[in-house]
């Protein structure tokens, strides 16, 4: 027994995102715009949402999104009062437009509907309608329910979360994410990699999120060189699916340590999160390795995905494919833990606070302190 929860619509493929006009005015003709750090990147979209007779007002997200920056945001559309929102952007601007569209009809303060630092409280009205078109490969936040938020206060990293604010829509347009910069692209691509890893090993799995991850896995793998070292337009279209997938993997299977940690890191050291996931997979697989039981459902499901990562990255002799996920990583500019900011007297608070993330509920062994800080050792 299970449920599935997923966008109303994805429009998947180069080109579809000429179609976000007619989609938007079907919700209204007053549309929020929420883009990334340039807005030039954008003009194109409100070029042709003006073209379509909409009305339009954008907002922009220079940063991962923190409590400040929607506290900020609201007050300053106050008044706007948008039939849509739309997200152009990775997956800090789709978070910080999926937390608005949410926020803008609740009357509470944004804090108190944040997991962890807030109080529960849920969300009295349904979001706005909400169109997210991705640009980068990595996060699937076009199609989960959740939007993380940092809170500066907390140096951590929470969500705000309700079934009700999956996007009504997703247009996924590779031609939208060809072109990133190469440490972009890793970080997002491990990103898109761990998203669909973490759900299948995941003890909240299912039959459809298996049949996802099962096609992805392998998929994401082989395209993830050819996608960072040379820009390849068809290493895009294949990511760009295995990050939806893995999206709509982990918005109904859960996730797992990679994830549980990668909250708290990220809001300790202000990392990008695909960079932190992308550093921490191999530790996390390493350490399911040395606890899986012989002949176990999760041995072997764990044991399929090593073979998998064993065929794109374990050509070199006497190396496995997760040591040459590691170095191939690290060759093309993958920091450990401990450049990015994270230094070892962080370490026992860092597993202490992952311990009870809402993510490390997914993973398939319970970890004591000692392995948490094992996992944060191997990766920094």
């Amino acid at each position: 027994m299970f449920s599935f929860l997923s966008p109303q619509a994805i429009h998947f493929g180069r080109g579809q995102s000429a179609k976000t006009p007619a989609l938007a005015k079907s919700f209204g003709n007053n549309v929020l715009l929420v883009h990334g750090a340039t807005a030039q990147r954008a003009q194109w979209l409100v070029t042709a949402c003006h073209d379509a007779g909409l009305q339009v007002n954008t907002l922009s997200c220079v940063q991962e999104p923190s409590l400040p920056d929607i506290i900020a945001a609201l007050e300053q559309i106050k008044g706007v009062n948008p039939d849509v929102v739309i997200a152009l952007g990775g997956g800090a601007v789709i978070d910080f437009a999926k937390a608005l569209a949410a926020l803008i009809p609740c009357p509470g303060p944004p804090q108190d509907y944040l997991e962890v630092v807030g109080t529960g409280r849920a969300l009295e009205h349904a979001p706005l309608p909400f169109i997210a078109l991705p640009t980068t490969a990595g996060t699937g936040a076009e199609v989960t329910k959740n939007a993380v938020i940092s809170v500066p206060e907390h140096g951590i990293k929470v969500s705000l979360r309700d079934a009700r604010m999956i996007p009504d829509i997703a247009i996924v347009d590779a031609g939208l994410m060809q072109g990133a910069p190469k440490r972009v692209a890793l970080a997002a691509g491990l990103d898109a990699i761990t998203q669909v890893i973490e759900p299948y090993l995941s003890v909240k799995a299912n039959p459809m999120t298996d049949a996802l991850c099962v096609q992805a896995i392998p998929k994401g793998l082989s395209v993830l060189k050819d996608l960072v070292e040379n820009d390849s337009p068809a290493a895009w279209d294949e990511m760009a699916t295995v990050s939806t997938w893995g999206g709509l993997a982990l918005a109904n299977a859960g996730l797992g340590a990679v994830h549980g940690f990668a909250g708290v890191i990220g809001g300790k050291t202000g990392a990008p999160h695909g960079e932190i996931c992308g550093t921490l997979l191999p530790a996390v697989l390493e350490s399911h390795l040395r606890h899986a039981p012989a002949n176990s459902e999760i041995n072997v499901r764990l044991q399929w995905v090593i073979d998998q990562i064993d065929t794109s990255f374990g050509s070199q002799p006497g190396k496995s494919g997760v040591s040459g996920l590691r170095h191939w990583s690290q060759d093309m500019g993958l920091r450990g833990l401990e450049k990015m900011g994270l230094s070892l007297s962080d370490f026992t608070q860092v597993a202490s606070a992952s311990a009870g993330s809402s993510s490390m509920k997914g993973n398939p062994f319970t970890l004591n302190h000692a392995e948490l800080v094992d996992i944060l050792n191997a990766a920094r």
